[in-house]
């Protein structure tokens, strides 16, 4: 069930407005920024992540246990897809880079920083330096959005997918540096293994030579975030040249998104050729 549910999240990310609909948050935040500001709560990080995060993956994992033996599990297949849906990223990437790249395509390096400012929350000293952000906006954005979940939905189920993105959530909305603190030090524990297996996916798909030399270094290091780790890796997969203000540098964006594809791809294969053997 797994993988056809993966496959339904596609074509409805792809053709439906269905995940804007589901992909509703104000009452989780503000339910976090109560929490966390309240008096009996604020010295106490993670109690309010047991809270927020740990009782609604619960409730979660009693829901899919009463449905799973259910009519063999169909009940259960809506609540999957739905659970992936809410867990993939937040907004269109692709839609939110559109005035950057016309800004860019035109060297008008002024808008560039702008709407990189406004639309990616990107700041940079240079025009070189602003591009190498976006293309490392890219890359994160794609992998946290879509890699990450698809991978933990896969290995442990809709309860994981969940457990991340409310972390994710936790992460870059709560107020409170504890709280703050401790669910980027657990997502940084989510990201570990994926994050290190999509860029595995770039040496297949990519400059396999460049990805090992910079993996050699980094495979095991568990302080480099995977924001960094991605960035690094994605860069060098996709030969990607210097900054360049122009159509090259949207080229260099271009080349990444294509290179993100074919992971992509290869990820649905690896599914596929699993659930068979399985």
């Amino acid at each position: 069930m797994s993988f056809l549910v993966l496959l339904l999240a596609i074509w409805i990310e792809k053709f439906s407005a269905l995940r804007h609909r589901v992909q509703r948050d104000g009452g989780w935040l503000r339910e976090l920024n109560k929490l966390e500001t309240g008096p009996r709560w604020v010295n106490r990080p993670w109690l309010v992540l047991i809270v927020l995060i740990l009782l609604p993956v619960a409730l979660l994992a009693l829901l899919l246990w009463v449905l799973e033996p259910v009519a063999y599990g169909l009940l259960a297949l809506p609540v999957h897809l739905l659970v992936v849906i809410y867990s993939l990223g937040r907004g269109d990437l692709l839609a939110d880079l559109g005035p950057f790249r016309d800004a860019w395509r035109r060297e008008d390096l002024q808008a560039a920083d702008h709407v990189a400012k406004r639309d990616l929350n990107i700041e940079a000293d240079s025009g070189e330096q602003l591009l190498e952000r976006v293309q490392g906006h890219l890359l994160w954005q794609a992998y946290q959005s879509f890699f990450a979940v698809i991978f933990w939905y896969f290995l442990l189920g809709p309860v994981a997918a969940l457990s991340y993105r409310l972390l994710a959530l936790a992460a870059e909305h709560s107020q409170n540096p504890g709280v703050a603190e401790r669910a980027t030090q657990l997502r940084h524990a989510f990201d570990w293994v994926p994050v290190r297996l999509l860029t595995a996916s770039f040496a297949l798909v990519g400059n396999f030579v460049a990805v090992s030399r910079v993996m050699l270094h980094e495979l095991l290091n568990w302080n480099i975030s995977a924001a960094d780790l991605i960035g690094k890796v994605g860069l060098v997969a996709g030969e990607i040249p210097d900054p360049v203000a122009g159509p090259d540098g949207i080229n260099s964006l271009d080349r990444l998104w294509e290179l993100l594809l074919r992971a992509a791809v290869l990820w649905y294969a690896g599914f596929a050729l699993w659930t068979l053997l399985a």
